[in-house]
């Protein structure tokens, strides 16, 4: 039996939507298990998927789901799909194989490697035969298919079939214990090729970056008709989402378009902080003071009083519209105005913007 197994990780917007009497959900994990009519030497038409795709594929997503990391920790949409290339039995149990080796193959930090094995039965009689990872002539004339998958500390997950009335409690305790040696030696093969996550993602998948924007700010990175959140993903060419909560994600193809996208939203969505010092530009001056602007869309007024530590007799004799120079907040009122200072950041150097970000 060979299977090739592909992980495929995207973005929210790639979540599979469940559409039930319950209502809608959405998947962030699909495991997709495909056995067409060569893998087993047959020539038939190739339709949409079987029963038994969906069966088997629904029994490793279960075995692996439970062991994915969180969407905080790991906020991708992942696919995995089974090509199944050649069956002689098991191939369901290979999907699982090969889905814990792609998955940390791919850097998905799973909890752990796992692992499935199909047990069989022989009964004649009172004489039981119970069969480890058996092949398909012994699943066709055997009394049952017993699928089994977890990891080397427990099962995640199983399925059983009998051609026969039933089993004794004593039969399957053999057979359950059977299945754990099996899969731990089958674990054991498996971690001489990978036996845990990636450090690093690979090259080809999108790189997502995750921040928190006070909701009230989301207006301003959608801007109108959806002209400002177009015009970042035009220009970095990344993908950005953002959610009612402020949760923003952005999905690039590398590190620099993510920190850009990632800057472009910073600077429209930062707000001023008391103490902060900041490069200011002049944008318009009158008898008391001068409107400065400190980063786009947001300015605030130095006094003529907070111009230099001398006395200012006019503002024109210390600054002009168009110069650009440090300031520090000294405050904001309950209306949100924001008061600056010129002469209480001479000697500064204007804050790292991304350090309180």
């Amino acid at each position: 039996t060979q299977a090739l197994v592909i992980v495929t990780l995207g973005t929210s917007s790639d979540e599979q939507k469940i559409e039930a009497l319950e209502g809608s959900t959405y998947k962030s994990f699909m495991l997709h298990y495909k056995f067409p009519p060569f893998s087993v030497g047959e020539v038939k038409f190739l339709r949409g998927p079987s029963r038994r795709e969906i069966g088997h594929g629904a029994l490793a997503e279960r075995a692996i789901a439970y062991l994915l990391p969180d969407d905080d920790q790991f906020p991708y949409t992942i696919r995995v799909v089974s090509e199944i290339l050649e069956s002689n039995g098991s191939s369901s149990m290979a999907t699982v194989c090969g889905a814990s080796l792609s998955l940390m193959d791919a850097g998905v930090p799973i909890q752990e490697p796992v692992a499935g094995i199909a047990m069989g039965l022989l009964k004649e009689g009172d004489r039981t035969v119970i069969l480890s990872d058996i092949i398909g002539d012994e699943d066709h004339h055997g009394d049952m298919d017993f699928k089994v998958t977890g990891t080397a500390h427990g099962v995640t997950a199983f399925q059983m079939d009998i051609k026969i009335e039933g089993i004794t409690r004593e039969t399957l305790a053999e057979a359950l214990e059977q299945a754990k040696q099996g899969r731990r030696h089958i674990l054991s093969i498996m971690n001489r090729t990978i036996a845990k996550p990636r450090p690093e993602m690979s090259p080809h998948a999108p790189r997502i970056h995750v921040m928190y924007v006070n909701p009230e700010k989301i207006r301003d990175i959608i801007g109108p008709g959806g002209k400002v959140i177009r015009s970042i993903q035009d220009e970095t060419g990344t993908k950005i989402e953002v959610d009612d909560t402020g949760k923003v994600t952005i999905a690039a193809v590398d590190v620099r378009a993510g920190k850009s996208a990632k800057e472009a939203i910073q600077r429209i969505t930062q707000e001023a902080e008391v103490g902060r010092v900041y490069m200011g530009v002049v944008r318009k001056i009158t008898d008391f003071g001068a409107f400065v602007e400190i980063f786009p869309g947001t300015d605030g007024l130095v006094h003529i009083s907070q111009l230099a530590p001398e006395r200012v007799k006019k503002v024109t004799d210390v600054i002009k519209e168009g110069d650009s120079f440090p300031v520090k907040v000294i405050g904001i009122d309950p209306q949100g105005k924001i008061k600056l200072s010129r002469k209480e950041a001479l000697g500064l150097k204007p804050d790292d913007p991304d350090s309180n970000l």
